[in-house]
């Protein structure tokens, strides 16, 4: 069974076998030889000969259970994390397996204290192997082969937007497909093809990994019978909006149809835990915040009133949209002039000269946003969500943008995902981008994510990335 399942493997698979297999031979043989020169436990004396088959057993038993939880699986795709947790799972039944074919050892058994710091150097030393080979790609196994189906506006995107290599860490593209129906002019730079037989052959013979269905026209003109016959012969099929999503943490707003929203997974919360207790975990992380930086607030007013007088403002509030379109008003430490508006409402925007010396430093470091404290307590914001808008320009990107406004379908935020992968922005093209990342937020939503948020803010506020 085993060199069946061996000989089906990729070469690259292959490769990482024999190198593992080494790998869980050398763990156990250096476990006894050190525990030989520090004497740590008991053991008598080891032919040679036992001991390197009993190495190799070790090893069998290991790499067998990783082959059983798809380790060795070439069209794995899994996150280092998921390849790790996995990882643990192998090792800890290849080590009951092998504490019990112990005991058959008779005097020449091994201390399962033994076995435990082998199994114990085995995880270590391959979870860092494999996160080099994950990274660089070595075997072959991190990026999947991808044939894009289509070539015009829909497909065009991945070769308008993700053409750097940093883009398409996690795949590589065979080619686009020429489909009936796609618009002139869409793919400029890729290779083009057009597939005159069998799709379910071409994708086989060429190592396809994944089909991503990207055509303009599909009525009447989707190869249904041979999709069908690649997917349950392992070649996943992806929809261009999933595949965006999952490659660049922001859904195609202008790609959106109805259907896809409708049956797509997320867009509602099932943690129900977390939406009774929502202004309870804010207010109990608000309140910790507050400890932590009142001296800076303190420190903050004392600035504004040396440079400016001591007449001037501290603070400043703007009516802002919040969950369900309800308008609040919004609490800021002032960082521009007081004449900031004199020509009516504008958009903030990177190198603002009606930002004040002291709001430069302010707005670096995000401490102009700490009085939106008070936001948090009263419940209009949470610290992760979209940043609310002002009414006067959320009325007319509802107007020109699609789904603008699904963003109000949750609280605005302190923070948020679209803040950390996107830029200040002035234009309507700038807040369709901000949009996309917004209703990925809102369609991924849960703590894990929050979290994540929370943590790469601190990034920004420690390093003055913010603006």
């Amino acid at each position: 069974m085993y060199s069946s399942a061996f000989r089906d493997l990729s070469a690259g698979s292959k490769s990482l076998i024999v190198i593992e297999q080494i790998i869980f031979v050398g763990a156990l043989l250096l476990t006894v030889y050190l525990n030989e020169r520090l004497k740590i436990f008991e053991l008598k004396a080891i032919p040679f000969s036992y001991l390197f088959i009993y190495a190799v057993i070790f090893a069998l038993l290991n790499q067998l259970s990783a082959l059983a939880l798809g380790l060795y699986n070439s069209k794995l795709r899994e996150s280092f994390r998921g390849i790790f947790r996995r990882m643990l799972v192998c090792v800890s039944v290849a080590f009951v397996a092998a504490a019990i074919i112990n005991l058959l050892f008779g005097p020449y058994f091994l201390p399962i204290e033994l076995l435990v710091i082998a199994s114990f150097i085995s995880v270590t030393v391959i979870s860092c192997f494999r996160y080099f080979t994950f990274k660089v790609d070595f075997f072959g196994l991190g990026k999947r082969k991808i044939l894009i189906m289509g070539s015009g506006e829909r497909a065009s995107i991945i070769e308008k937007r993700m053409r750097r290599d940093v883009d398409r860490q996690d795949f590589t593209v065979h080619s686009f497909i020429i489909m009936n129906g796609d618009s002139p002019g869409g793919i400029q730079h890729e290779t083009q093809l057009s597939i005159e037989g069998s799709l379910v052959d071409y994708a086989l013979a060429h190592g396809i990994d994944e089909i991503v269905v990207a055509n303009d026209e599909r009525r009447n003109n989707l190869p249904v019978d041979e999709l069908f016959a690649c997917k349950i012969r392992g070649v996943e099929i992806t929809e261009i909006l999933d595949f965006i999503e999952r490659e660049t943490g922001q859904i195609a707003v202008n790609l959106i149809y109805p259907s896809w929203v409708i049956y797509s997974n997320g867009f509602a919360s099932n943690n129900h835990l977390r939406n009774t207790f929502d202004w309870f975990f804010n207010a109990v992380l608000a309140l910790v915040l507050l400890l932590i930086t009142w001296p800076v607030m303190v420190c903050t007013v004392f600035c504004i009133k040396l440079s400016e007088g001591l007449n001037a403002p501290i603070f400043y509030s703007q009516e802002r949209v919040g969950l369900d379109g309800e308008p609040f008003n919004i609490f800021k430490f002032r960082s521009m002039r007081l004449d900031a508006e004199k020509d009516g409402a504008q958009m903030a925007c990177e190198n603002d000269n009606r930002i004040t010396t002291v709001g430069l430093y302010l707005r670096k470091y995000r401490i102009d946003e700490l009085p939106q404290i008070w936001n948090i307590l009263h419940g209009h914001m949470g610290f992760v969500g979209p940043r609310p808008e002002r009414p006067q320009f959320v009325q007319g990107l509802i107007k020109s943008i699609p789904y603008y406004n699904e963003r109000h379908n949750v609280k605005p935020g302190l923070t948020g995902w679209a803040q950390l992968k996107y830029p200040y922005g002035v234009t309507e093209e700038d807040s369709l981008e901000k949009l996309k990342y917004d209703l990925y937020y809102i369609k991924h939503r849960s703590f894990l994510l929050d979290l994540l948020i929370l943590i790469r803010t601190v990034e920004v506020i420690l390093f003055g990335k913010g603006r």
